[in-house]
Formats: C-alpha cells, sequence, structure tokens
C-alpha cells in the first residue's frame, strides 16, 4: 500500500464522516420528504460515496497515484458543500 492508497483511504473517512453529520443535521429540504425517500436518499449517498471511493482506491493501487489529488479536491468540494448545510447557508 502506497502514500497514495493511504491518503485517499484517509480522506474517505472524512468524506463518511461529512456524509453523517449533514443527514444527522435535518437540514429543513430533507425533513419534508417522505421517511422512504429520505432512507432511500441516504442509502443511494451512501452507495455513491463508497463507489467513489472504491475507484480511487483501486487506481491508486494500480498504480494510478494522481487520483490521491483529485480525490482530495473532491474531499473538498464535500467539505465545503457539508459546511454550507451545516452553517445554514444552503
Amino acid at each position: 500500500m502506497g502514500l497514495a492508497t493511504a491518503i485517499i483511504f484517509v480522506l474517505g473517512v472524512a468524506n463518511f464522516a461529512l456524509n453523517a453529520a449533514v443527514f444527522a443535521r435535518g437540514h429543513p429540504m430533507l425533513a419534508r420528504l417522505p421517511q422512504a425517500s429520505q432512507t432511500m436518499g441516504r442509502r443511494a449517498a451512501l452507495v455513491s460515496e463508497f463507489a467513489v471511493l472504491f475507484f480511487a482506491l483501486l487506481l491508486s493501487v494500480k498504480g494510478w497515484p494522481g487520483y490521491a489529488w483529485a480525490y482530495g479536491v473532491y474531499t473538498l468540494v464535500n467539505a465545503g458543500a457539508a459546511w454550507l448545510i451545516l452553517n445554514g447557508r444552503l
């Protein structure tokens, strides 16, 4: 396991934590949805987050360490969106 893979893994944990924080916040837009849609939306978000993490890890292990930078940018965008939601700016 290389440094790029370790960085992607740590950033992946951070992305899952951001995702959990946003859903735990109870944003009014999410509260208006029916319970079934909320549950399915949470699951879809987690599955898509896992897919992005899985493929970034897979590509970094296969010799494409540049994906650590791409995943880092993805994490920054994700953190910015979570910050906007958690601070009530969005």
